[in-house]
Formats: structure tokens, C-alpha cells, sequence
């Protein structure tokens, strides 16, 4: 037979209300009844409904997650960061693609609000800077934590790490093994992060004293195909650049293959370097060079930051790290 929270309740010598409480995680519970609770669903392996939980308070028990990205290894460490928050908290996610382009998204969003009751979202890149769902959940009053914004700082909560510098680094390290003529691949211009990390290449460009040429940045869209193309651009120009940094894994995989297709050797012929070092950069070859973006800890951390009962608003900066891999080494003509 099924356990029910009148079982929990008789286990541990207090009320169903109190049960309820400790369950919905309430303040004011003694730590003490909160122990004896916890322990009784533990020996009854009690599961709490979460209908009945609904029904029991003003919370639906989900978030949603919304997004709208091109690499799907980064999406999978995002959904992956936020669900293991929200196990630990008893909430359930409700990952929930947009297109930011459609000219329906204040709709849409606003539609799985009603249908669903969620007690707060999560915003990733770009969805997180999308003005009309910015507007659509301040109209509705719905608690939001924005994952990686680039505007609108003040309007709510949010975790994000620096780009700028991580992209400077990376630039920066391939300077130092020598090199002077460095391709730039652009990430999706939706998104906020693709202008942070092209003005990082810059700004390390600038400071060491090497010309920024256009010629040698190509617009990319984040996906493989896009570095793919890049690179075929970049190595037809009369002077074609020693190493390409491409601004996310997936365009670097891009920019590899097309080498690998002209029969480059990657060091020796052409460096790559990638960014946010999803599980991509460990499976092609050479490994990636790449920026490890903390990308499961940012939407643990957007999730905790939802969970929180302070209303004040938090921006949380979480570090990179430069990884260095086989793909990158110090040009021929150095």
C-alpha cells in the first residue's frame, strides 16, 4: 500500500501540519522535529505527491528553465546544473526551448506560465536578455534568475563569469607560444557573450602590440557548421592566420575538421583553441585548448540563487580557466 503522510505523521509523533512543513521546507521548524521527520520518510521511503502538495499551499513545486541555444553540449550542462538543484530541493524542472526571434515569444512564455504554474524560471543565453520576456515576467510579477546577462543588471539576480577575460586570456596565451596572426571565430550575434569575448581578443591584441584586422574575424553561429565555414575562410586568405580561436567548443570541432580535411597537422600547421570546455573538447583530436567555463556550477548556482527567500538582488561571478590541450603549440614560423 501506498505511504501516505498520515503514516510519516504517526512515525515521528507530530502533526500531518507539521510533516507539511518540514516537507515544504517552512522557516521556524525545530531542528529537532525536523530531524524526527526526515527520519521517518527515510524508514518509510515516503514519496510526497506533488499534487497534493500543490494543492495543500499557493506553490506548483517546478521552475522552468528557458533557453534557446545552438550547442547542445552546453545546453546538456545547464539543464544538468539546474536539475540537480532542484532534486535537492524537491522542485521538478520543466526545460523549455524558445526561439528569441519568434515575434510570439512574450506569448509563448506567458502561455507556459499559465499551464503551468511555475514558481520562478530560470533564463539562459540569450534568452536571458530577450527584452520581451524580461518585460512579460515583470508584468507578471514572477520571481526570474538570469544566467550570463549582458543588460538590465539592476532587474534581477544573476550568475555569470567574466568573458571578457577569459577570452583575453586565451588570446594572450596564444600570443605568447609566438603567434601574430590569430583568426577569430564570432559566437551567434544574439548572444551578449559573443561582443564580450570578441572584445577580450581585442583588448589582448591591443596590449601586446599586434594589429587587429578584420580580414582575420569571421561571423560564426555557435554550431559546428559555422566553424566549419570559418575555417575555410580564414585558410583560402593569401596570409592565412598561424591559430584560430573560435569562441565556443562546437565551432572549434568545426574549424578542426576542415584542417584535418586539407591535411593540416594541428599543432604544427594551424593551433585551435575552443571555449567553454564541454565534453566536446575531450573528443575530438587533438583535444582542445579551450576556456573552461564553469557551466554546471552557473546554473547550480542561478538555481540556488531562485530557491533563495532573500529578495535582494545577487550577481555571483564564478571563474574560468584556461585548459591547455594538444591543439595549440607554437607556429612553424616562430
Amino acid at each position: 500500500m501506498r505511504v501516505t503522510i498520515k503514516d510519516v505523521s504517526r512515525v515521528a509523533g507530530v502533526s500531518i501540519k507539521t510533516v507539511s512543513r518540514v516537507l515544504n521546507k517552512e522557516k521556524y521548524v525545530r531542528e529537532e522535529t525536523k530531524r524526527r521527520v526526515e527520519e521517518a520518510v527515510a524508514a518509510l521511503n515516503f514519496s510526497p505527491s506533488l499534487a497534493a502538495r500543490t494543492l495543500a499551499g499557493r506553490r506548483s513545486f517546478q521552475i522552468a528553465l528557458l533557453y534557446d541555444n545552438h550547442s547542445p553540449h552546453y545546453i546538456h550542462q545547464v539543464q544538468e546544473g539546474v536539475w540537480a538543484r532542484t532534486r535537492e530541493e524537491g522542485v521538478r524542472m520543466l526545460a523549455q526551448p524558445v526561439d528569441v526571434a519568434s515575434p510570439n515569444l512574450a506569448a509563448e512564455v506567458g502561455g507556459l506560465i499559465d499551464e503551468t504554474h511555475v514558481d520562478g524560471i530560470i533564463l539562459s543565453s540569450p534568452v536571458t536578455d530577450a527584452p520581451e520576456v524580461l518585460a512579460e515576467l515583470e508584468r507578471r510579477h514572477i520571481r526570474f534568475v538570469r544566467i550570463s546577462p549582458g543588460t538590465n543588471h539592476a532587474m534581477t539576480s544573476s550568475v555569470f563569469m567574466d568573458d571578457v577575460q577569459a577570452a583575453d586570456d586565451m588570446t594572450s596565451h596564444l600570443i605568447n607560444q609566438g603567434h601574430k596572426r590569430i583568426g577569430f571565430v564570432i559566437g551567434h550575434p544574439n548572444h551578449m557573450a559573443s561582443d564580450q569575448r570578441h572584445f577580450g581578443y581585442r583588448r589582448a591584441l591591443d596590449r601586446a602590440g599586434i594589429a587587429y584586422e578584420p580580414n582575420l574575424v569571421r561571423q560564426g553561429s555557435f554550431d559546428f557548421e559555422s566553424g566549419r565555414a570559418a575555417a575555410e575562410a580564414l585558410i583560402a586568405l593569401p596570409n592565412p592566420p598561424t591559430a584560430i580561436f573560435a569562441s565556443n567548443d562546437d565551432m572549434a570541432a568545426g574549424v578542426l575538421a576542415y584542417a584535418h580535411g586539407l591535411g593540416l597537422d594541428v599543432p604544427e600547421d594551424l593551433s585551435v583553441a575552443g571555449f567553454d570546455d564541454t565534453a566536446l573538447a575531450s573528443l575530438v583530436w587533438p583535444p582542445l585548448t579551450t576556456i573552461r567555463q564553469p557551466v554546471r556550477d552557473l546554473a547550480y548556482t542561478a538555481a540556488t540563487l531562485l530557491f533563495g527567500e532573500d529578495e535582494t538582488v545577487i550577481h555571483q561571478r564564478l571563474p574560468h580557466e584556461l585548459v591547455i590541450r594538444a591543439s595549440t603549440g607554437r607556429p612553424r614560423t616562430a
